[in-house]
C-alpha cells in the first residue's frame, strides 16, 4: 500500500511475490510452476510480477481462487476498487432507506450537536417534500 493508501501496480506485484513465497514457490521457476498451477498463463504471471499494466477481472477472479484469497480482498489489492467501495457494495440497500442518524454518522458526523443539527436539517428538507407532507399530514 502506498503512503496515501491507494494500491498500485508495484504493490499489487510485491504483494503478489509475497503470495507465492508464502505457497513456497521458488524464486526461480516458482512463476512458471504456478501459472501451470493457476491456468493462468504465463506471459500473464510474468506481466504482474513485473507490475506492467491492469489485469483483467478473470485474471483476478482466477488467482482469487488459486490463492485461497477472497475477490473483493484482490479487487482491492489490484486498485480496481477501494477498500471503501468495497464495503459500500458490501452493505445490503435497505429498500426502506436509512435514518438521518444513520446518515449523519455516514457522513462523519457524530458529535450530539452534530447529529442533532443535522437531524432538524433533514427533519425540515422532508417536510418541502410533496409525498412527505401528505404522509404526515
Amino acid at each position: 500500500m502506498t503512503q496515501d493508501g491507494a494500491h498500485t501496480p508495484k504493490t499489487f506485484a510485491a504483494w503478489l511475490r509475497d503470495q507465492l513465497r508464502r505457497r513456497n514457490y521458488p524464486e526461480r521457476g516458482g512463476q512458471k510452476q504456478f501459472s501451470t498451477d493457476s491456468g493462468i498463463s504465463p506471459a500473464t504471471v510474468s506481466r504482474l510480477m513485473r507490475a506492467e499494466g491492469e489485469p483483467d477481472l478473470r485474471t483476478l477472479s482466477a488467482l482469487a481462487e488459486s490463492l485461497n484469497v477472497p475477490l473483493g480482498e484482490i479487487l482491492v489489492r489490484a486498485g480496481v476498487l477501494t477498500s471503501q467501495d468495497l464495503a459500500a457494495a458490501a452493505r445490503p440497500i435497505d429498500p426502506a432507506g436509512i435514518t438521518s442518524a444513520q446518515a449523519a454518522a455516514e457522513l462523519g458526523i457524530t458529535s450530539d450537536r452534530g447529529v442533532e443539527t443535522f437531524e432538524r436539517m433533514v427533519d425540515g428538507l422532508r417536510a418541502t417534500e410533496p409525498n412527505q407532507r401528505r404522509a404526515s399530514g
